[in-house]
């Protein structure tokens, strides 16, 4: 090949790509128009969609619904207008052939994503179930997969709770979901659970009486003896164990944990007026063999002294 016909050659590309570009610029003129309208569009269509989002929010508060599953519903309804906004852009634009294209594809790329993303899909269904389900709602105290707090929120990714030192944990949806879930939130009424013990010497006929009638007189639940359950748990080293059971108005852990706390007070305060001993753990060292290896060391030093 001579210079001259690499020159010619190269001459021919130059105007090739020339003329594609000048192709471009003209069909890109021309659609000017259609390109002003498709970015109008899109921008009406994003703005439509955070109105659906606030309007559905609004609409769901009427409704039965819990507040995690009324931001899932306008979530999605968000997302679902944003999506056929872009289908309308891209009709605007003459670009279907590159929409059958996309849509060719996205079956390929959604198995390939979904199979990268097992974990995340399975958090974000089991965001949608914890949603839909009524047994846990924003507010609640549960406790889950070893840790225990407040719902403050359950998103796509994972549920929130804050704790009683008021850090959050972010639990995966999906471990909420496979893992027994323990919601003292459900009922209305809590039970507090105390064991203590008295020295061997209490009178037990008393003992039962006064912490009995002390949780009568210091908690509004129970209001009779029989809402009291006191047991006598067995005969520990240094003292006689018991433990009593009673109702509070509460559904929350922490207001459980602070009526416990407050019974110990109380009791421990009528146990200091009736003379109840609540003993110390006794140990009892036996050194008779040890003493005696000293016995003669002991009398030598009286012999010496005699001496």
């Amino acid at each position: 090949m001579t210079i001259e016909t690499m020159e010619v050659s190269f001459e021919d590309a130059v105007d090739k790509i020339i003329t594609k570009l000048e192709s471009w610029f003209d069909l890109i003129v021309l659609n000017i128009p259609n390109i002003i309208i498709a970015i109008v569009v899109f921008t009406l269509v994003i703005i439509i969609s955070r109105y659906t989002n606030k309007l559905m929010k609004k609409i769901l508060t009427k409704t039965s619904l819990q507040l995690s599953m009324r931001r899932v519903i306008a979530r999605f309804s968000s997302i679902v207008i944003i999506a056929l906004g872009l289908f309308l852009v891209l009709g605007i634009l003459n670009l279907g052939k590159t929409l059958n294209t996309i849509l060719a594809g996205a079956g390929v790329l959604g198995l390939a994503v979904g199979l990268a993303l097992q974990s995340a899909l399975a958090n974000t269904y089991s965001g949608i179930v914890l949603s839909y389900i009524k047994n846990i709602k924003n507010g609640d105290w549960i406790e889950t997969n070893d840790f225990e707090g407040e719902v403050i929120d359950i998103d796509f990714r994972a549920t929130t709770l804050r704790q009683k030192d008021n850090n959050l944990v972010y639990i995966p949806n999906k471990l909420v979901v496979e893992n027994p879930v323990k919601n003292y939130s459900s009922t209305p009424q809590s039970r507090v659970i105390l064991e203590c013990g008295v020295a061997y010497g209490s009178d037990l006929k008393e003992v039962r009486s006064l912490t009995v009638q002390t949780i009568i007189d210091n908690f509004e639940v129970p209001k009779t003896e029989e809402d009291v359950l006191f047991l006598y748990r067995g005969f520990g080293d240094s003292s006689i164990n018991y433990e009593i059971r009673f109702w509070i108005d509460s559904s929350s852990a922490l207001e459980v944990a602070k009526a416990k706390s407050e019974a110990m007070i109380f009791i421990k305060e009528a146990y200091d007026h009736a003379n109840i001993e609540i003993p110390f753990p006794i140990r009892t060292l036996d050194l008779g063999n040890q003493l005696d290896k000293f016995m003669p060391i002991s009398k030598e030093k009286e012999d010496l002294q005699e001496a």
